[in-house]
């Protein structure tokens, strides 16, 4: 085998605050948030001068992890349009399975978080849809059904 597991996904942040609390919200959890500006980030990413602010949210169950970097230099730099469609290129969402959908929608909707299209139902396996939250950052939420 050549990995362990996969240990968490990078979304860079201008509003590190606003970002926390979205996911604070749909349930992660905040494990830690400390600001970086040693040599070896500059090292590892191949950004120099590099000063930032990290937090590190986990999944209750533990085994899911999201990083969310805040660049205060330099500046971070937008490669896509606002509110990307679900057809470009590149990651567009990540996806968390929840108890009560409608419940979840109505709890981000105080944080700004918008349908994308519509809650939609896969078969009589899952409720599914996408969340457009602070940032244009996209989740998908899954509700299973009995």
């Amino acid at each position: 085998m050549t990995i362990q597991r996969m240990d968490n996904v990078l979304i860079v942040v201008a509003d590190l605050d606003a970002v926390i609390a979205f996911f604070v919200e749909l349930g992660m959890e905040l494990e830690g948030r400390m600001r970086l500006e040693e040599r070896w980030v500059e090292r590892v990413i191949g950004v120099d001068d590099v000063r930032q602010e990290i937090a590190m949210l986990r999944t209750p169950d533990g085994h899911g992890r999201i990083e969310l970097a805040m660049f205060h230099t330099p500046e971070a730099i937008s490669a896509e349009p606002k509110d990307a469609p679900a057809n470009t290129l590149g990651i567009r969402r990540v996806m968390f399975a929840v108890d009560d959908i409608d419940d979840v929608i109505a709890r981000l909707r105080t944080h700004g978080a918008e349908l994308v299209g519509e809650v939609a139902q896969f078969e009589d396996i899952y409720r599914l849809c996408y969340v457009r939250g602070p940032e244009g950052i996209v989740v998908g939420l899954a509700e299973q059904l009995d």
